[in-house]
């Protein structure tokens, strides 16, 4: 007999908040209406002035993907679910739908004299989503709901590197009051590393 899934509800609900959050992203990527092209010069240097958004949209994009790439994986580790599990994950789920928020503000402010707040709002919130995962893992882990040792091993594992995440993150948020274009850089440069990670990384089998 085939396993039940307890989490299917929870999976599906979360999909389509991931889903959700990744289409808010691209709205803000716009030639903005005020200005005028008479050109294809002219419109090749519209395109220039909203590179920033561009990039801002596929970092973004890359960091909610790379978290429903996670999630999907921790909930795979599961076969059933807590209140505490719950919450921590509707806790995960704020953080995602708060990332069209600062995408917006760092696409267009990053290259201002008013970027640091910017960047700092932005690592905020994967600061927060960081302990949103430690929230998530921990309750698992303290439930009891993993599926076997190698789950739990795996689910430690997970724990770990968001405490991980959350100190590094933490650390770029306040140190982007003072190098906010470093800072966006770093950001940049650590979610591709994981990005390449998560795409040659090969999962031990837990179901």
């Amino acid at each position: 007999m085939a396993e039940t899934n307890h989490n299917s509800r929870l999976e599906a609900f979360c999909d389509g908040v991931f889903a959700i959050a990744l289409t808010l992203l691209i709205i803000d990527v716009a030639i903005p209406s005020t200005v005028k092209i008479s050109s294809t010069t002219e419109f090749w240097l519209a395109l220039k002035n909203i590179s920033p958004s561009i990039l801002a949209f596929l970092l973004s994009f890359t960091v909610i993907f790379i978290t429903w790439v996670n999630h999907h994986a921790c909930l795979r580790l599961v076969n059933k679910s807590s209140s505490t599990f719950t919450y921590a994950n509707g806790f995960l789920l704020l953080t995602v739908v708060m990332v069209p928020f600062p995408t917006s503000l760092l696409g267009q402010y990053l290259m201002t004299d008013f970027s640091a707040p910017a960047v700092m709002l932005y690592n905020t919130v994967i600061t927060l989503q960081a302990l949103a995962w430690i929230s998530l893992t921990g309750a698992a882990l303290k439930d009891k709901l993993t599926k076997s040792e190698q789950s739990t091993s795996a689910m430690r594992m997970n724990n770990k590197s968001g405490y991980g995440a959350f100190i590094v993150y933490l650390i770029c948020t306040i140190t982007a009051y003072w190098l906010p274009h470093v800072i966006a850089a770093v950001t940049a440069v650590l979610w591709l590393f994981w990005l390449v990670y998560g795409i040659n990384i090969r999962n031990p089998q837990t179901d």
